[in-house]
């Protein structure tokens, strides 16, 4: 066999979750009429997904508006009687500070008017309030309250309706070991390192899209040992849904000087792995090897071979050391993962034998 390049990578189990997660509360309150919106389901900026009884705020509104009526005619009462004044002050016939007053009532008035003004916007508001739109777009989780409860407002459960999780982009975690790492050059992964994320999907099927590496703890987990990450995917077409169980498959260049051994030839012990080569006198001889990663139905071999070695590929529980072996090519071979073929050089390192 002969020593090839391959594909870092490190499979791990992950979990889906919203790129955020958005609480829906009501800003008025009052009792809950009906619900707009199938639980679950996605949706979009704006879109009505409470309605709060409306009739206490058109009553306020109403009432708002005949204040700001009132207001204006105040208004208009003291600009005339301004005016008024202002001519007998020029003909001596009142005192200044008759005057005087005359203005600030006037002036009185238009604040009252800006007050009266600003009412009715906030009733409006208010009004508009009772109908709880989705502040983003995603997938909506279950209501929290039924109809015909009282809502309250303020930061209390009392107001919190529902919750929203923007689903694009999707956010991936995932975790790894100190052990998973230490089969890394390096020992460890950056985001330099890291040229991409694959999915594997409940399925079996692979996301079509890859994401990007967007966060890294800068520790070590001292509990469970391990480090976690967080990738970032589209999610244009909402496969993704938050809180799925998926593996993540980290890309992380590539790595030369390595040998590709099928899995099956490949034995774990006590002491660590192992494999059983031919050796120049056609006898069994086990060789202890340093594992990598899968990559597909092969063992990434980082140590423990060099090039020309035969591995031994099957009737692995007859093989002893010592005991000779005729070694024949197989009959067809594996393939490098991304659909590239192997080298010939790899593929003539799977060896059949017989006792002899």
């Amino acid at each position: 066999m002969q020593p090839t390049r391959v594909p870092i990578s490190i499979e791990v189990m992950a979990q889906t979750e919203g790129a955020k997660e958005t609480e829906v509360r009501a800003q008025v309150g009052g009792i809950l009429v009906k619900r707009l919106y199938q639980e679950g389901a996605p949706v979009k900026a704006g879109q009505p997904l409470f309605q709060i009884d409306r009739k206490p705020y058109n009553i306020a509104l109403a009432q708002a508006r005949a204040s700001l009526v009132e207001a204006k005619a105040k208004v208009e009462q003291a600009a005339r009687e301004e005016a008024r004044l202002r001519g007998l002050l020029d003909k001596n016939y009142i005192s200044r500070k008759a005057y005087d007053d005359a203005v600030s009532a006037h002036a009185m008035a238009r604040a009252a008017q800006q007050v009266a003004e600003a009412a009715v916007r906030q009733a409006e508001l208010n009004l508009s309030y009772t109908t709880v739109t989705a502040p983003v777009a995603g997938i909506s989780s279950r209501a929290l309250k039924s109809e015909g409860n009282l809502i309250s407002t303020g930061s209390g459960d009392q107001s919190l309706l529902t919750s929203i999780q923007q689903s694009n982009p999707m956010w991936v975690r995932f975790s790894l070991s100190e052990s998973d790492m230490a089969r890394l050059p390096g020992g460890r992964l950056t985001q330099e390192t890291v040229t991409g994320v694959e999915l594997k999907l409940p399925d079996g099927s692979t996301y079509p899209l890859k994401g990007q590496l967007n966060f890294l703890a800068s520790s070590i987990d001292p509990t469970l040992g391990t480090q976690q990450f967080r990738a970032e995917f589209k999610n244009p077409d909402g496969v993704l849904l938050p809180g799925q169980f998926v593996r993540a498959r980290i890309l992380a260049g590539e790595r030369e000087g390595v040998f590709l051994v099928p899995q099956a030839a490949v034995t774990q012990t006590e002491q660590g792995y192992l494999v059983f080569v031919a050796d120049a006198d056609n006898k069994v001889a086990p060789r202890p090897v340093q594992v990598g990663s899968w990559q597909g139905k092969d063992w990434v071999i980082l140590g423990g071979l060099q090039a020309g070695d035969r591995v031994i590929a099957d009737n692995l529980m007859k093989l002893r050391p010592g005991a000779p072996v005729a070694p024949h090519p197989p009959q067809a071979a594996g393939a490098v993962p991304d659909g590239k073929s192997a080298p010939p050089t790899t593929l003539s390192t799977s060896l059949a034998e017989r006792k002899g």
